[in-house]
């Protein structure tokens, strides 16, 4: 992979926010924020091969125990949301555990994530401590102690670091020994068994760590939508939303699920006011399902193989 390409956009997204309005740099921020989540999915979903649609549970905890601690205890989020990510973890080795110690594959581990973040949401709507069916608000202060700020361009560096952080740790993680199990394990898990690996360890692994950086990505949401309701933060909605990034640019490889959300994200957020004005409500989600249809037809392997695909032809060519 070559990375100056990659170093440049980086750069250029860097400097980008003088540059453009406030409803681009909100745009923007949802899409690296979107792309984090697809990554943090994709080491469990695309490299370890272990589809999971209940991805909103660990968003959730993580936005709950981060916005609990900082409002009962006034522990600051900066370091409210690694606890807010171990309890995620926490959960994510529960499931992971439970899944793959009892040989759960494919659609039952699918069923058992639902299953998970249905709970999670029940527990939430009744529980008043946390706000119960009415959610959990946050009081804007504007302090960046809190992480709060007054100009909405830091939370789009913010995101930016988070979606660039996540793809360096999933490249490296391409690149390491545990990586390749992952993937040998995706392919035919026992034949990856007879070869020695110890797939419950590899697999529980990937587990506990895609459910850390998505706690992670709970907080930042937390602290920039300053209201948590169950329904949306652990509703299948969302777990969907975090699947479909890697899905449509490409699950198990590095840029997948960045592309992904650069392709879907707009798209979202345009077609749902375009069909809000024109009074189609929910005509987003028929541009989504369209869109969906086309990958799985014409690029089964998303989009980024696609890509490095034509980069590969123009280099070739030239």
């Amino acid at each position: 992979m070559r990375l100056w390409p990659l170093a440049l956009a980086l750069v250029a997204l860097a400097a980008l926010p003088p540059f453009i309005g406030s409803y681009v740099v909100t745009l923007f921020t949802l899409i690296f924020f979107y792309a984090y989540l697809g990554q943090a999915w994709n080491i469990l979903g695309g490299y370890a091969g272990q589809l999971s649609a209940g991805h909103a549970a660990f968003v959730g905890i993580g936005a709950y125990v981060t916005a609990v601690l900082s409002l009962r205890l006034g522990l600051t989020p900066w370091i409210g949301m690694f606890v807010g990510a171990a309890a995620a973890a926490l959960l994510g080795a529960i499931i992971g555990y439970l899944g793959f110690r009892f040989g759960l594959r494919g659609f039952y581990f699918v069923l058992l994530t639902v299953a998970f973040a249905e709970v999670c949401r029940i527990i939430a709507l009744n529980t008043e401590a946390v706000g119960g069916a009415v959610g959990l608000y946050i009081t804007f202060t504007g302090n960046p102690a809190q992480f709060q700020f007054q100009n909405p361009r830091a939370y789009y560096y913010i995101a930016l670091v988070l979606m660039t952080g996540a793809t360096v740790a999933v490249w490296r993680l391409e690149q390491s020994r545990l990586g390749a199990y992952l993937v040998a394990i995706r392919e035919d898990e026992q034949a990856a068994e007879a070869l020695g690996i110890d797939t419950f360890r590899c697999k529980l692994l990937a587990s506990v760590l895609s459910a850390f950086l998505t706690g992670i990505g709970g907080a930042f949401y937390a602290f920039y939508q300053f209201s948590l309701q169950p329904n949306t933060l652990f509703g299948i909605p969302l777990s969907v939303e975090i699947i479909m990034r890697p899905i449509v640019g490409g699950a198990g490889t590095p840029l997948g699920p960045v592309l992904g959300s650069f392709i879907l994200s707009p798209l979202a957020e345009l077609s749902r006011s375009y069909f809000a004005a024109t009074g189609w409500s929910g005509g987003h989600l028929i541009v989504y399902g369209s869109l969906l249809i086309a990958v799985v037809l014409f690029l089964p392997q998303g989009a980024a193989p696609f890509v490095a695909r034509l980069a590969r032809s123009w280099r070739m060519t030239r």
